[in-house]
Formats: structure tokens, C-alpha cells, sequence
């Protein structure tokens, strides 16, 4: 027994100077950083952020012993320049110190935080208490004195600030003056801000760089509205009986009214030949007749595939023509990508390795059990990884070159991640303007990874987030920490989606779903039709009955304008107002400056927005809504004064500017909402 533990000790023994002396594979630095946030798979990937955003940057930064330390933010440019910017310590206790940044040009940024110790520091709370004590006094003047010529010797301190340190320096050393004067001397405001201007630092710890991405407005803030091309001029041939397809020439004969609407993005569901074989007939069917023009979403016929267009649309010059129409008229377009293909598309007979072969020697369709989708092949990217990546990169292109530089990409998370990851770096190389869009209403796993690989914007949950306590949890979770990957879009129905809440909720259903989107988050689109409340279902299916995806659908536009038998019955005024009001409040183009109020009625909802634009002005919106739409219903509002950028007993007039009218608000406010009414408030605070 002896003997085996003698043999374990000298083991141990000699095992630990290898262990002692080997270096750390992440070593901690002299004035330790930890923690460090916004990080994406720590630092792998990038974190975003637009031109002109504000985030903040947080990191745990301390040191042995009683001696002060401070910490700094250094973001670099595109160009290789710096910028520094001081942290502060907001918990002592937990030592934790934050920054806010602004990035101010696109391109590949990196941030790190530096944590350094801080003599100036340390002296100041020393010689303060020791002056005041009466202890070690000449000592603690005379080693200021040293310390204030070291810091007046640095590169980079200007005439003025040598100036302002030499004279500490000869009333530190005169002995002749009070002992209070002197060290005042060292420990103004003055010296204190030209110490913090230009701060000496020693025993300087870098954290690695980390990685940042900065993109252009857009990519955050924007409001979106869909538009099936084949549906916007349309009309019903009362010869023949049969339809006549809208045009890319008659679908920009809309586009005025859109971007009078305020919209930024004129999103196209699939313009491409749409195959025959399995064709979809109305409401989703199995019997088209020869007239019905079936789903976009199957793609490929023998008039081409995904870099052709619908001959029924036009040509490549009408595209051209409704392009730059939609640029003149300020708005961006935005292209369908569905990656699938009918059984009639080119790539079936050139590339069937694209495809899933089965048993049979059939190709597969897509399926999500029980439903069966017999119009549509999807890609298979592990056939021929190579030929598949190649051949979309080259799709891509094309519209690329025909001026597109958004896409919004149908059913993303069907596709393997590595691909996307690849396919939206390779676009980025030569096009960083591009915009990315996830349609993937799936698992927040791969909601958060097709962020972190390269989509600007993904759509969300919030059409089934219909509480005002599920709609905070959320939003918290969006505006937290994958706020610098994930950038959420708010759709309240889409041409797929028609909620149980939107179907039976009534005007007032639509139009509080609507302001929700629209401030909540940044970025909101809109489904045509919306203005309208189209809210019949199809029965057993969350989506409108004569679904769109399957026919033809004539709107009758001009109906709803000044002088047309249903003048007043459309929502496109008030879309128009929300569209203003967040084009006039910069407050509401951000998403991580978002804080929840509470409300005494849990039917409501209290949020606000508050932005500190450059100058010092500050934009304030507090949004109040009622999500019963069923009845008016009247609480008290409990304001967080701090989260206003007000003390507790401070009042302020609350410009509602959905109705115009004003009330004088303090901390606790009645609210009365409802649809006899306004179903919500749209504040803008405004100090007295």
C-alpha cells in the first residue's frame, strides 16, 4: 500500500512542471476581459449592425488587488482605421462595463475591448482619502506630480492638455499652498476630462478582434409589401370567360399607389414559367382545369426555369421597365427564390442529379406528411454539391444583373445551411449590397443559424403571438442578444397565412396588428389585400379562401379610391400613416432600444422607443394597444420614467399621433382603447 502511493505521488510529481509551464490555448490577459458581448459563436461569425446604428458593447473587465482599471471599446474600419471609445463601469460589484458604438460606413468591421489598469485612478482615489486623512500626504502629492509628467509626455495629448497638467504639476509641488488646494489641483473636472480624453494606460489586454458587419439601412429598417405580378391587372375576359393575366406593365401601373402608401420594398412572388404536370387548381385542388394558371411556386415549364420569365408576365425589357419604375419611384424590388422545381422544369431532363431519385426511378416530390406537393421536385444539394451550388450562384446572377438586390428565399431551412453560408459570402464578394430574406417559419435553431450565416432578415412568429405577455417575451428575445445576428420582419398575414385572429378579429384586428408591426420591430411587410381585410379561410386551413398562390385575383383598386363605390372602406390611409410616422421618428428604426411598460390590464400592451440623435435631440414613441379586438377596455399605464430619460415626478405632453390629440402624462396614466375607438396610441413624447 505504501509502496503504490509513493509510486502515485512521484508520478504526480513529476507531471507537474509540464502542466505549470505549458501555455493556456486562451490565456487570460494581465487585467483579465471576459464576457465580451455582442459575440456570435463566440466571435466565429459576425455580429451586425447597420450604418448610423447604435448597440452596445459589454464586457467584465478587473484585476487583482484595490487598483483602479477601465476598459475601451476599439472598433476598426474597413480602411484599417480606429476608433477608441471609453466604457464605463455600470455594476462595480459585478464588474461590468458597457459602450455604446456606432458604426458609420459599410463593410467588414472589428471591435475588441481593451482592459488596461488605470494609475490616474488609482492616484485620484488614494490621494483623496489620504489627503483627507492626513496621512502620507507629500507622498501622495509628489507621486501625482509624477504621474501627471508622465501623462503630459504622451503621444497624442494636444498643447492645451500639456498645458493644463504641467500647472497640476507646479501646484502639486507647491509646498507653500494648502494641501486641499494641491491635490485639487490634480483631481478637477478639468484634469479629470482631459485624463479620460487622453487616458494613460498601462499593462494594456486586448481581447482578439472580433468580427463586425456593417450593412446598409435597409437591411434593418424598411417596410415591405407583396405582390403576386400576375394578379395586378388582371381581369376576367367577359367574351371568352377566361382570365387575362396581369402584366410586369400593368403591375407598375400600381406601383404609385404603393409607394404613396410609404412602402420601401415591392416584394414578387415567383415570375417564372410555371410547369403543367401535377398543376394545383384553385384552393389548392388536384383537378386545374386548362385556364388555372397554377402555383408560382412550381417552377419550370419548357418556356424555361428559375433565369426565365412567365412569358404571360413579358420580357426581360418589361421587367427592366418595371425595375427602374419602382426605383423612380424610391422603393427597392425584391425576388421570390424558391429553390424547387416542377417535374416540366430544364433541370429534369440536363441535371436529374439535382433531384432525389427513388426506388421506382421516380423523382421524389416534396412531401410534409400528410400533405403531398406532386407539382414540386425539391434540389437534393448532396448529388452533386459542386454542380447545384455553381448552377444557382448562376441563377442568382441574373437577376443580380437585372438590377435585384434583395431576395426573399421560400423555405430556406429545406436547404443545408453550409449552402447558404457559402452562396450568400460568394454573392457579398461582389455584391455586399444584397439582402437576404428567410421565409422559415420552422425551429428556432435554424431560425438563429440561417442568421448567423449570412441572412440580413428572417420572418418570425409574430402572427401567432397574439397576447400581450407572449408578444413581450418575444420581442425581449428578438431585441436581446440575437439582435446581432437575427433581425426579425413582421408579417401579420401573408398569402399563406390568415390567423384565427385576423379571420374573426374585425377592423380593429387589422389595424392594431398592422401598428404592431410596424413599431415593434424595424422591419414589417404587408401582404396586398391587407387594405382590404380579405378574412375569409379556407375551411380547415389558416389561409384565405381562394388563395391567390392558386388563381387569378382582381382587386378592383380603383373601387376604393376617392369617388369609387367603396371609397373609405380600405385600410390605405391608415398604412400610409403608420409608414409615415415611422419614416419621421428615427426612434423606430432601431430594434434593440425597445423597453415594455407595464399595464394593469394584461390585454394591453405598453412599449417604448427612445433614440438620443446625434446633437443631443431625442425622438421618444410610446406605442399603447389593445389586443382584444373584440371590446374597449380602459386600464392604467405604469411608465419607466428612467426609460424615458426622465426622473419620476417629471410630466411631458403625449402627442398621440394617430388621432392628433394631446394629453399631459406622467408615470401612471389612463388609457381607454378599444374598436369604438382607436385600438391603439401612437405617442410621441414631447417635453414641456
Amino acid at each position: 500500500m505504501t509502496t503504490d502511493t509513493s509510486a502515485s505521488s512521484t508520478s504526480a510529481a513529476s507531471a507537474a512542471p509540464s502542466l505549470r509551464t505549458s501555455a493556456p490555448q486562451h490565456p487570460i490577459g494581465r487585467i483579465p476581459v471576459q464576457g465580451v458581448h455582442p459575440l456570435v459563436d463566440g466571435g466565429l461569425r459576425p455580429a451586425k449592425a447597420v450604418v448610423g446604428e447604435t448597440f452596445t458593447v459589454s464586457a467584465t473587465v478587473f484585476r487583482e488587488g484595490h487598483d483602479a482599471v477601465n476598459a475601451t471599446v476599439v472598433l476598426t474600419r474597413p480602411d484599417g482605421s480606429t476608433q477608441s471609445v471609453p466604457m464605463d463601469c455600470i455594476n462595480p460589484g459585478l464588474n461590468l462595463w458597457v459602450a455604446e458604438v456606432t458604426p458609420t460606413t459599410e463593410g467588414a468591421w472589428t471591435y475588441r475591448v481593451e482592459g488596461w489598469s488605470d494609475p490616474y485612478g488609482t492616484w485620484d482615489h488614494d490621494a483623496t482619502i489620504k489627503v483627507a486623512a492626513g496621512v502620507d500626504t507629500e507622498l501622495m502629492l509628489a507621486e501625482g506630480a509624477l504621474l501627471f509628467e508622465r501623462a503630459a509626455a504622451m503621444d497624442g495629448r494636444s498643447g492645451a492638455g500639456r498645458l493644463l497638467l504641467d500647472d497640476a504639476i507646479t501646484t502639486l509641488r507647491d509646498s507653500g499652498k494648502d494641501a486641499t488646494v494641491r491635490l485639487h489641483a490634480g483631481t478637477s473636472p478639468e484634469v479629470a476630462a482631459e485624463m479620460a480624453t487622453t487616458p494613460l494606460r498601462e499593462y494594456v489586454s486586448p481581447t482578439p478582434d472580433f468580427p463586425l458587419l456593417v450593412e446598409r439601412k435597409l437591411a434593418l429598417f424598411g417596410a415591405w409589401y407583396e405582390i403576386f405580378p400576375r394578379s395586378e391587372g388582371c381581369y376576367l375576359d367577359a367574351a371568352s370567360g377566361d382570365w387575362v393575366s396581369g402584366t410586369f406593365a400593368t403591375a407598375a401601373k400600381r406601383l404609385p399607389a404603393i409607394a404613396a402608401m410609404g412602402f420601401d420594398v415591392v416584394y414578387l412572388t415567383p415570375i417564372h414559367p410555371i410547369g403543367t404536370t401535377a398543376r394545383k387548381g384553385p384552393n389548392n385542388t388536384l383537378d386545374a382545369g386548362p385556364k388555372d394558371p397554377g402555383s408560382p411556386y412550381a417552377i419550370g415549364s419548357p418556356d424555361g426555369g428559375h433565369d426565365a420569365l412567365h412569358p404571360d408576365l413579358g420580357t426581360f425589357d418589361d421587367f427592366d421597365a418595371f425595375v427602374a419604375e419602382a426605383e423612380r419611384l424610391g422603393m427597392e424590388v425584391a425576388m421570390d427564390i424558391a429553390l424547387q422545381a416542377s417535374p416540366d422544369h430544364p433541370w429534369v431532363q440536363t441535371n436529374p442529379e439535382f433531384f432525389t431519385t427513388r426506388a421506382d426511378g421516380t423523382i421524389a416530390y416534396a412531401e410534409n406528411p400528410p400533405k403531398k406537393y406532386q407539382d414540386i421536385y425539391p434540389l437534393n444539394f448532396d448529388n452533386d454539391p459542386a454542380g447545384a451550388y455553381a448552377e444557382v450562384r448562376r441563377v442568382i446572377q441574373v437577376w443580380i444583373d437585372h438590377g435585384v438586390k434583395i431576395f426573399r428565399v421560400d423555405n430556406p431551412h429545406t436547404k443545408p445551411v453550409e449552402f447558404w453560408q457559402w452562396l450568400i459570402a460568394d454573392v457579398a464578394t461582389d455584391h455586399p449590397e444584397v439582402i437576404w430574406l428567410a421565409e422559415a417559419f420552422t425551429k428556432p435553431a435554424m431560425m438563429h443559424t440561417l442568421g448567423k450565416v449570412g441572412f440580413q432578415q428572417s420572418y418570425t412568429y409574430y402572427a401567432w403571438r397574439n397576447q400581450a405577455w407572449e408578444l413581450r417575451e418575444y420581442v425581449e428575445e428578438l431585441a436581446g442578444e440575437a439582435a446581432a445576428y437575427m433581425r426579425p420582419s413582421f408579417w401579420p398575414t401573408t398569402h399563406d397565412i390568415l390567423t384565427p385572429y385576423m379571420q374573426f378579429g374585425g377592423k380593429a384586428a387589422w389595424k392594431v396588428r398592422a401598428a404592431l408591426a410596424a413599431t415593434l420591430v424595424p422591419t414589417y411587410g404587408i401582404y396586398a389585400g391587407y387594405e382590404l381585410m380579405e378574412h375569409v379561410a379556407r375551411p380547415d386551413a389558416e389561409e384565405q379562401i381562394d388563395n391567390e398562390k392558386y388563381q387569378y385575383k382582381d382587386r378592383r383598386w380603383a373601387d376604393y379610391d376617392a369617388g369609387g363605390p367603396k371609397a373609405g372602406q380600405s385600410l390605405a390611409p391608415y398604412l400610409t400613416m403608420l409608414n409615415t410616422i415611422r419614416r419621421e421618428h428615427p426612434a423606430l428604426h432601431w430594434l434593440r432600444n425597445i423597453t415594455f411598460h407595464s399595464v394593469q390590464d394584461e390585454n394591453l400592451l405598453c412599449f417604448s422607443k427612445r433614440r438620443v440623435l446625434p446633437g443631443g435631440e431625442e425622438d421618444t414613441i410610446i406605442v399603447v394597444a389593445n389586443l382584444d379586438p373584440h371590446s374597449t377596455r380602459s386600464s392604467v399605464v405604469h411608465l419607466d420614467m428612467a426609460a424615458l430619460g426622465m426622473d419620476w415626478g417629471d410630466s411631458f405632453i403625449a402627442h398621440d399621433l394617430i388621432t392628433g390629440a394631446e394629453w399631459r402624462w406622467w408615470e401612471r396614466n389612463f388609457v381607454r382603447l378599444g374598436p369604438d375607438s382607436e385600438p391603439a396610441h401612437i405617442i410621441h413624447v414631447r417635453r414641456s
